[in-house]
């Protein structure tokens, strides 16, 4: 069957919904306790049923992500005039993402910061102190701003490719 990268990961989340509904199922129903004497309530456990369903999702669940893996490890995104797979995007967002989590902070001071009073002298004057930046805030916001554009870019392309692209899994 063809299917798109949106579609595996929500095939591969309901894949674990259903995987641990058995397992709890199992745990929950593998043993039973019964007083002497009294009529067990026994409760409808089939380990071989239980035991072959989990196997098959856990088969499915590798099929679907070795497809999913392969199609992003092969894709050709095509990225602002540049041609990008799912995982060079993702690596490259993430690495954008901590840049711009630092240039927020840049970007967020002032050119001279007052900062906490401390004593100086013998007579205890309190002497203020200042915090300059080193640096041209406003080319911190500028680069913020581009940096934001660019993981804007990417998810953008990201999210057409997941949405689009369909690639063949064998279930």
């Amino acid at each position: 069957m063809k299917i798109t990268s949106s579609y595996a990961n929500k095939l591969l989340k309901q894949f674990e919904e259903e995987k641990n509904y058995w397992v709890q199922k199992e745990q929950d129903s593998c043993f039973y306790e019964a007083a002497e004497g009294e009529e067990p309530v026994i409760p409808d456990y089939d380990y071989e049923k239980v035991s072959e369903t989990i196997r098959e999702l856990d088969r499915k669940t590798v099929v679907v992500k070795h497809a999913l893996n392969k199609s992003n490890a092969l894709a050709e995104i095509p990225v602002d005039g540049r041609i990008m797979s799912v995982d060079e995007i993702l690596v490259t967002m993430a690495q954008l993402n901590n840049r711009k989590y630092q240039l927020d902070s840049l970007r967020r001071r002032l050119p001279k910061e007052r900062m906490q009073l401390r004593s100086v002298t013998s007579a205890r004057v309190a002497i203020p102190e200042f915090r300059y930046a080193n640096y041209d805030i406003e080319a911190a916001k500028r680069d913020f701003e581009a940096v934001s554009a660019e993981i804007l870019k990417l998810q953008m392309a990201l999210d057409l490719y997941n949405q689009t692209v369909q690639f063949e899994v064998e279930l």
